[in-house]
């Protein structure tokens, strides 16, 4: 399956540490998919509550802002499907715990792609380096290899939910150092950008946010080859 061949009744799951990091690296795309007519769904580990501006609001009161912001965001680029496991923000580690719950939304979505945060540390961009996000990568890709298509791993999912293996054709990775498929979001910046104001405790502040996305997008066209004028997302497919 390429980018080209999505469509109806292609399923696409993408499982990243906080609201607001699939917008940001893959909206986009995003945005194009379900726009061919395919179905996303997020997975979001954590409760966001390490982020906004204001250090003195709750951390409780700020989870419950970011996910209905989560949601709005979501929404703005045609996803419906958006689920949070609630991991605390900041402490996000990869345990079994963690594998078992990414594995169960795995089979469930039964999608055809995945996209995740990269594992790997990329020096070229800090906002990448967050631990919460590269643990994210580490728990995702071990939930989509081995275990989401193992019989024998957690066997409770298919025994007591009912939850048989799934095998995921595409993985599809943001934020990695080495991206080798860059998509033409030109056509769909402006939905990007609603995503993105749609977390306003997250980008309100920010006076500059469409020129500093623009620009980083406009940088990953020119690195892709897409042209003069072009806006691109970029990934690492596998």
């Amino acid at each position: 399956m390429s980018d080209e061949a999505t469509g109806p009744g292609t399923r696409v799951l993408a499982i990243v540490a906080h609201p607001d990091d699939a917008d940001f690296k893959a909206g986009g795309t995003i945005a194009l998919w379900t726009g061919a007519g395919a179905q996303v769904s997020y997975l979001v580990l954590t409760d966001g509550s390490a982020g906004g501006e204001d250090p003195a609001a709750p951390r409780e009161r700020l989870a419950a802002v970011r996910q209905r912001e989560q949601r709005a965001a979501a929404a703005a680029l045609g996803v419906r499907d958006v689920h949070f496991l609630g991991r605390l923000d900041g402490q996000l580690s990869v345990d079994e715990a963690l594998r078992r719950d990414i594995t169960r939304v795995i089979r469930q979505v039964r999608p055809h792609r995945a996209v995740i945060q990269s594992p790997e540390i990329n020096w070229g961009f800090l906002p990448d380096l967050h631990p919460d996000h590269r643990a994210a990568g580490e728990a995702a890709l071990a939930a989509l290899y081995p275990d989401a298509r193992n019989p024998r791993a957690f066997p409770e999912l298919m025994l007591d939910e009912g939850l048989r293996p799934w095998t995921v054709s595409e993985i599809w990775v943001v934020a990695g150092p080495r991206p080798n498929t860059y998509i033409d979001v030109t056509g769909t910046f402006d939905r990007k950008l609603a995503a993105l104001r749609a977390h306003v405790s997250q980008t309100a502040h920010r006076s500059r946010l469409a020129d500093e996305v623009r620009s980083q997008l406009a940088q990953q066209a020119a690195t892709g080859g897409l042209g003069e004028g072009r806006l691109a997302e970029a990934f690492q497919v596998i």
